[in-house]
């Protein structure tokens, strides 16, 4: 899978960005540095400008990459969501019982994210850390209806589909295999948020793996 990884290109809806910043030098340096200076700052504090100012180059020239801030958190959610699809798709590629498929997925939504070297310019622990705390800005708006037609969240969509797919594997029967796997995924978004900022309402300790909960969680429901 690492070999893989290491050659495939991750694909971002067009509309997303004015130009593609995979192609050039700067357009890298706007997403490794967009996703540091997020975790820095914050999403509400974060602008072209300060940007700009950290990686030493004109507020117009992030413009020409991408027309908003907002569009940016999606592109940047819609680069990690890719990332664990790709991921669930390889590492249960090959594993033919549904209950060890299902057990491998959840850890992969869930898990603490570790840096891959694979993507010099991403570092994913940052950027897992930014979708824990920002990720819900990208529709929680009024003009969330608009853009999911637009397709901003079809990979977010493709990630809770493929845990639907091995949820109905696991339990054919089950009537609400979709809402269990949304309930997965965002609750493990929500439990990472927890254990960082509200330690006396979650289980689990900041440097805790929450997997084993809903490995716990989904058997007990499913099997």
């Amino acid at each position: 899978m690492d070999l893989f990884l290491s050659n495939f290109k991750i694909t971002i809806n067009q509309k997303l960005y004015v130009k593609d910043p995979e192609t050039s030098d700067l357009g890298k340096k706007i997403i490794q540095h967009s996703i540091l200076l997020i975790d820095e700052i914050g999403f509400e504090q974060f602008t072209f400008k300060k940007l700009g100012e950290r990686i030493q180059s004109n507020e117009s020239s992030i413009y020409r990459y991408f027309e908003s801030k907002h569009k940016l958190l999606i592109y940047l959610s819609s680069w990690y969501w890719t990332w664990i699809d790709y991921n669930i798709l390889f590492s249960t590629a090959n594993i033919k019982n549904p209950e060890e498929k299902l057990e491998k997925a959840i850890v992969i939504v869930t898990q603490n994210i570790v840096d891959d070297s694979q993507t010099p310019h991403i570092n994913e622990a940052v950027l897992n850390r930014i979708i824990v705390s920002e990720f819900t800005k990208t529709f929680l708006t009024k003009e969330v209806d608009e853009e999911n037609k637009e397709g901003f969240f079809l990979v977010y969509k493709r990630v809770v589909n493929r845990l639907i797919n091995i949820i109905k594997e696991a339990n054919p029967s089950y009537e609400f295999a979709k809402s269990l796997a949304s309930s997965i995924v965002e609750g493990a978004l929500h439990q990472q948020f927890l254990k960082q900022h509200f330690k006396t309402i979650t289980s689990f300790n900041q440097t805790d793996e929450i997997s084993s909960f809903y490995i716990d969680l989904a058997k007990k429901v499913l099997l």
